[in-house]
């Protein structure tokens, strides 16, 4: 439909020109209407956003359904992702689910399960190559589904209907599908099935999980780090932000003691900003780290004069956090369980505000320019072209950001995105004119 739509855009451009224009102002014409329909369809691609529990809040039917996606956060995490699907179950198939008395916990691997991380609108169902796909749900991305019971296996069978049977239940025939709700594509998918997807792992009993920060804090390597955050003080700004979400860097055991040395000759205001770097003001799941790449502000930016941010950077299966100092790799989860996160990194992150001048050894700094030749006067004499180029500094202003600092909120990429389209939409359209 997006096809035809810009094709008839397309000829309606072309023939409001070639008719209704003189030669000489028909290219003007035709250049502003071309360079005002690629900024339009340069916005629509780049808008893309959802909802689901607006989406949902317009079908009564699943008002169960989307009650338990919000209290179990998976609504968060579903509007946080694209190319998604959600298969909704009624009020009906609902209270057969909630008959079982599962925990909060483990409802929420149930309905992980009901969440693809892919795109199936009715046409994909009806058109699954040989008649049969298996497809990745939200629950095999948390982790906690053993081997592939975090997969749901669609079969487009006979008299038309596409069937859904999670891969640890094969025996499960009764889920079918049943309209579709919602499509935007390739973005996310609401569609209705007939039954609750049953599998015996998600289904089976799980502890709630533990989100108590100080005690998450002291195991599984990042006691060190917390006893820094303690002895300063900057523990309370960490324990005020669980409420709103929090993700925590910890360097592990080894990393700390190694940086000890650097760490004593801090004062107490350097000391905690370092701390805080290692905070960010928002749950971000492990998800969410290896599918975007870009700056993160953290704890220790706020009321500060200067960014105190780092970039997060994927490289093959690693997450690594570059500042401009030192490169991390996130080594291992603590916790991911909204709305806290806690991941273990290699190394303690150094930002630059403080480490002004300073480069690890993975980092090399650039080599300072060798000076040029001296040239010969005719009187024998020599002197410089040029004065040697200076070296680096640690005295060097570094206020200005390199090219590799840029916005990480989507508002951001969308101004700068019209802001280029617009720019070479006028500079297009003056050229023909000329």
């Amino acid at each position: 439909m997006k096809r035809q739509n810009s094709r008839r855009v397309w000829m309606t451009i072309l023939s409001f020109n070639s008719t209704t224009t003189t030669a000489p102002a028909m290219k003007t014409v035709t250049a502003i209407s071309l360079a005002f329909f690629f900024l339009l369809l340069s916005l629509s691609a780049t808008v893309h956003s959802h909802n689901i529990t607006r989406i949902l809040a317009k079908h009564p039917e699943f008002s169960t359904f989307n009650h338990y996606l919000t209290i179990t956060h998976l609504a968060n995490e579903i509007n946080r992702r694209q190319t998604i699907t959600v298969c909704a179950v009624d009020n009906a198939e609902m209270s057969t689910l909630i008959a079982k008395g599962l925990s909060l916990q483990t409802m929420k691997n149930v309905l992980s399960l009901h969440v693809f991380a892919d795109y199936f609108g009715s046409k994909k169902l009806h058109q699954v190559t040989k008649g049969s796909t298996s497809t990745a749900t939200m629950y095999q991305a948390t982790g906690e589904a053993p081997g592939t019971a975090g997969y749901v296996h669609i079969s487009d069978v006979k008299g038309g209907k596409v069937r859904f049977t999670p891969e640890d239940n094969p025996s499960q025939t009764d889920s079918v599908y049943v309209k579709s709700i919602l499509e935007m594509p390739y973005n996310i998918s609401v569609i209705q099935i007939s039954s609750v997807l049953q599998s015996p792992e998600a289904e089976a009993p799980t502890a709630a999980p533990d989100l108590n920060l100080t005690s998450l804090l002291q195991r599984d390597g990042c006691q060190a780090f917390y006893d820094l955050l303690t002895s300063s003080g900057a523990i309370g700004t960490f324990l005020s932000s669980v409420e709103s979400g929090v993700t925590v860097f910890c360097p592990d055991d080894d990393a700390i003691a190694a940086f000890a040395p650097k760490f004593k000759n801090l004062t107490a205001q350097e000391k905690t900003s370092l701390l805080l770097y290692h905070g960010v003001p928002l749950y971000n799941s492990m998800g969410m780290l290896r599918s975007s790449n870009g700056l993160m502000n953290t704890l220790a930016t706020e009321g500060a004069k200067k960014k105190y941010d780092f970039t997060v950077q994927n490289v093959g299966n690693d997450v690594k956090l570059k500042t401009k100092v030192v490169t991390a790799t996130i080594s291992g989860t603590v916790v991911d369980e909204e709305p806290i996160s806690i991941y273990t990194i290699d190394k303690v992150l150094m930002p630059r505000e403080i480490f002004k001048g300073t480069v690890e050894a993975d980092e090399p700094a650039p080599a300072p320019k060798a000076a040029k030749k001296k040239k010969a006067t005719k009187k024998g004499d020599t002197t410089e072209d040029d004065a040697e180029a200076p070296g680096p500094d640690s005295s060097d202003d570094y206020s200005d950001d390199d090219a590799a600092d840029q916005t990480a909120s989507g508002g951001g990429r969308l101004l700068a995105t019209a802001s280029v389209v617009m720019a070479m939409a006028f500079s297009f359209s003056w050229l023909v004119f000329i």
